[in-house]
């Protein structure tokens, strides 16, 4: 299969290509100013001719710097104006499937809620840029999935922002740490991705988190055995809203993800518990 790749150069992206050449894929990355072809998302339809599937991943971060105004436009328009142009491209193109990125905070901030993919969207800022992003991506004419994704763990990336203050000894809960985390490998996300570009009967929303959602207490308690240091100097809401401002928002947001249709198409997750995942990608065995 030809596969064209937006975000080719991130976190997930470089992962994905590499694997999906490992299985005999053809892979086309598209980027601004790297990539096999030249696209800026923002300019006009993505030049997709001879491919067979399309995976979308490009957008503007949403975790770095402070929500501006300007930085919320550009969280919202690399998505929504960003899938609005790979649609056009894909209507010229015709290739046989989208599977496009969303993100858990197409649910907002639900609290103790076990939300499924067909649960309803919450009313926050970033669950009104999902739903945006996700309608957008469901004009396309093809087969489409739309893959919400979690906290996505491997090396590098969040996770190595999140240990340094434990290797440093100054690890603890973010808020409360009773707010829910659905995390998820990030060699899982890749085969997920995969999955649903390969696999024809899935199409619609699927959940891109692990099964074994935890609190992100549950969360520090685990980085913490895994890096063997103590976790007891919390950082309150009132400071993270201080030093982050908005971006406390995802910190603090609590979604309790179950990946009921993920795991009905006939996914397996190979990292589905926390700690050993954790352990994976630190390189740490168990005592």
């Amino acid at each position: 299969m030809r596969i064209a790749v937006t975000g080719a150069s991130g976190f997930v992206g470089s992962r994905l290509c590499e694997v999906a050449r490992a299985r005999g894929h053809s892979v086309l990355s598209l980027g601004r100013a790297s990539g096999d072809r030249t696209w800026d998302p923002m300019s006009g339809p993505a030049p997709l001719q001879d491919t067979d599937a399309v995976i979308h991943l490009a957008g503007d971060p949403v975790a770095s710097g402070r929500w501006t105004k300007a930085k919320m436009a550009r969280i919202r328009d690399s998505r929504v104006v960003g899938t609005r142009n790979l649609v056009a491209g894909i209507r010229a193109a015709k290739p046989r499937v989208l599977v496009c990125a969303s993100a858990t905070g197409y649910y907002g901030d639900r609290g103790e809620e076990e939300l499924l993919e067909e649960s309803a969207s919450g009313n926050d800022f970033l669950a009104g840029v999902c739903r945006e992003w996700e309608a957008e991506a469901r004009t396309s004419g093809i087969r489409t999935v739309c893959v919400r994704i979690g906290i996505v763990l491997g090396p590098g990336g969040a996770l190595e922002k999140m240990s340094l203050p434990f290797k440093l000894g100054l690890g603890g809960r973010l808020g409360s740490g009773r707010q829910w985390m659905s995390w998820i490998h990030r060699d899982d996300l890749v085969d997920l991705f995969l999955h649903a570009a390969e696999k024809e009967s899935v199409s619609g929303a699927l959940l891109g988190t692990s099964p074994g959602p935890v609190t992100n207490l549950e969360f520090t308690k685990a980085l913490g055995r895994v890096l063997g240091r103590w976790t007891i100097l919390p950082m309150p809401g009132w400071q993270l809203r201080l030093v982050f401002g908005r971006v406390a928002e995802v910190l603090c947001g609590s979604q309790r993800c179950k990946p009921v249709r993920t795991m009905a198409s006939g996914f397996p997750f190979k990292h589905p518990d926390l700690e050993p995942a954790l352990r994976q990608i630190l390189g740490v065995s168990p005592h």
